[in-house]
């Protein structure tokens, strides 16, 4: 009876009852199966995982043929940190022929918290393929992809996840926060409304949600749940991850010295070289802030390499190759070809996307936001359809770039259909609005830009290169390409320098009709600037497109580094960011001297020319 009560206790989540009862049953029986299991599981609910993984190992050594009792002594050993541990009990659970869905769940959890990403895949796969229809499994899986570098993989397994059984506010939650970060607004909008539905939700909960509101910009909403969690402790897991949505709040609230102050005590909380990242990269935003210059560049210099401890970690190879070519490693257009492409029934410029290109951090999401405010235009988040498109061109036979030429109007025609359906399934343009594909590294892309869109209008952003060196290097970009790019200043300018000379090579050739827009005279002059721009395209005048923070406010998620940024109004403070810097930058200047006497910059400033590419 003792047994039978404790477990109505437990099942109601009185935890700390149905413990008593066990022991009062362990007191006549010390070796009471049923006892031990139940009392196990009643200090697991009070996070006394250590004394829950001694009863469940006495457990096994009572029943050693009994698979749940080395399921559950695995389950305890991870909640308590002994995930070596746990995964030999996992492993002797197999054994006797353990292989539920819920048991490949609890082994791909103990994979993820070692970081052991391409195993946890593995098993959450099989734990998908037996429940498909499991939120928890269906998350996991995802999360284990993305922490892999796999996003599609994620985005794929994140699919009718609205369907899956037991969505709670928690699965809810932390779906609404992967599918941000995978780029998939309004998924995570769909996921996130319904977690806020829960006024019930848990302290860890909240925190999660906290998290996301932030990063899509609904600030006023996340500092309000932030106010209502000090009253409530949340787990200690989770305290951390508390204490940087606190300094994330007041960075946006320009209070960088309380943001030091929060991000320097999670750091002392971290308890991995290789998770510093999370905090070194903010910490140096609020140090820059304050003007302590010197101290914010040698915290850049721990962020990248905690952030490279982390790739090795993640993706060992990756991390040993270094950082991939900018740009395509095959040579660009060749002249002969060129003279022999054949542009019938290529789109005119209005039927067109408009290419908005540059180096990250040279002012593209500015940009963006200010054309997407024109009702007949409509941008998307960085997308990688031209990359794509380059694939399909080499599938037609292209030899991308080498042999476009032998490309038919037919076969180009499907290659742009083919572009224009995944166009569709981002954003569904509306009669006679045009597309602003913006993504600035699809300056590497203009042979595929020209072969399928011969009178396409480019927008060519341009900064100058130490300022968008010194952003880039102070980002937390997840691409790893990229962020191996930024590793380091000489690493980073070398890139920058090899993306310029080839646009600028192949524009030699190819001849788009491009406009340079430069993020100095931009911010200083913008309505002016964007009459110009909006003249360049050929598009009457709308007073929409001065008021960029207001569209990203409306926007809510925005992909790039520039999420809090660009909902303040626009203003010159970024210009010249680098010069507290310039000591670093002085061994860079000979390298970057080619664009910066091209585009009219100097140390002391910039003389900027409109310039427009002929077309």
């Amino acid at each position: 009876m003792l047994i039978i009560g404790a477990r109505r206790l437990l099942a109601a989540g009185d935890a700390a009852a149905a413990g008593a009862r066990c022991r009062e049953a362990l007191a006549l029986h010390p070796d009471h199966a049923g006892a031990l299991e139940v009392l196990a599981a009643s200090l697991s609910l009070q996070g006394r995982c250590a004394e829950a993984a001694d009863l469940c190992l006495a457990l096994v050594r009572l029943q050693p043929h009994e698979p749940r009792h080395w399921v559950n002594l695995g389950t305890t050993r991870r909640a308590a940190g002994q995930l070596e541990a746990a995964l030999g009990a996992y492993m002797e659970a197999a054994r006797l022929g353990e292989g539920s869905a819920d048991f490949y769940l609890n082994v791909g959890l103990a994979q993820l918290e070692r970081r052991d990403y391409e195993a946890a895949r593995a098993v959450l796969a099989r734990a998908h393929a037996l429940a498909p229809e499991d939120a928890e499994i269906r998350y996991h899986l995802a999360k284990a992809h993305y922490e892999a570098l796999r996003p599609d993989e994620a985005r794929a397994a994140l699919l009718t996840w609205e369907r899956c059984r037991n969505l709670g506010s928690r699965t809810l939650a932390n779906l609404a926060q992967l599918l941000t970060n995978l780029g998939e607004p309004r998924q995570a909008q769909a996921a996130l409304e319904r977690a806020l539905q829960d006024t019930a939700r848990d302290p860890d909960v909240t925190l999660t949600v906290v998290q996301v509101l932030e990063r899509t910009n609904r600030v006023t909403e996340a500092a309000a749940l932030l106010h209502t969690l000090d009253a409530r402790p949340t787990s200690g897991s989770t305290t951390t991850d508390l204490t940087v949505a606190k300094a994330l709040l007041a960075q946006r609230e320009e209070r960088h010295e309380l943001a030091s102050a929060l991000l320097r005590e999670a750091l002392r909380a971290c308890d991995s070289f290789d998770k510093r990242h999370y905090q070194l990269f903010p910490l140096a935003k609020s140090l820059d802030a304050l003007g302590r210059y010197e101290e914010a560049y040698e915290t850049l210099r721990e962020a990248h390499r905690s952030y490279r401890a982390h790739l090795e970690l993640v993706s060992p190879l990756l991390a040993l190759r270094g950082p991939a070519p900018l740009l395509t490693a095959r040579a660009g257009c060749a002249p002969q070809d060129v003279a022999c492409w054949d542009a019938g029934g290529a789109p005119g410029p209005a039927q067109s996307p408009i290419f908005l290109l540059g180096f990250p951090r040279s002012g593209t999401t500015l940009l963006e936001l200010a054309l997407d405010a024109h009702p007949d235009l409509q941008s998307m988040d960085e997308q990688p359809f031209l990359q794509a498109a380059i694939a399909d061109l080499d599938a037609a036979g292209a030899d991308y770039p080498a042999a476009l030429g032998r490309l038919t109007p037919a076969q180009l025609a499907h290659v742009r259909t083919q572009y224009w359906q995944r166009v569709q399934q981002r954003v569904q343009l509306a009669r006679g609005q045009r597309l602003v594909d913006k993504n600035p590294m699809n300056m590497a892309a203009l042979p595929a830009i020209m072969r399928l869109f011969p009178q396409t209008r480019v927008l060519l952003a341009v900064r100058h290169p130490c300022d968008v060196l010194l952003s880039c290097y102070m980002q937390h970009f997840r691409a790893p390409d990229f962020a191996l790019l930024c590793d380091d200043l000489p690493t980073l300018a070398r890139g920058y320098r090899h993306a310029f000379d080839f646009w600028y090579e192949q524009a030699d050739l190819l001849r788009p009709a491009c406009l340079e827009v430069h993020y100095e005279t931009l911010v200083v002059e913008f309505a002016g600037q964007m009459r110009r721009i909006l003249g360049f395209l050929g598009l009457p005048w709308r007073d929409e497109v001065v008021a960029p923070a207001s569209g990203a406010h409306r926007k809510g998620f925005i992909s790039t580094p520039s999420y809090a940024q660009v909902t303040r109004p626009v203003n010159s403070a970024s210009i010249g960011r680098w010069k507290p810097y310039a000591r670093h930058f002085t061994p860079l200047l000979p390298l970057l001297e080619k664009y910066l006497h091209r585009w009219g910059y100097d140390a002391a400033g910039a003389h900027l020319p409109a310039r427009e590419a002929p077309g």
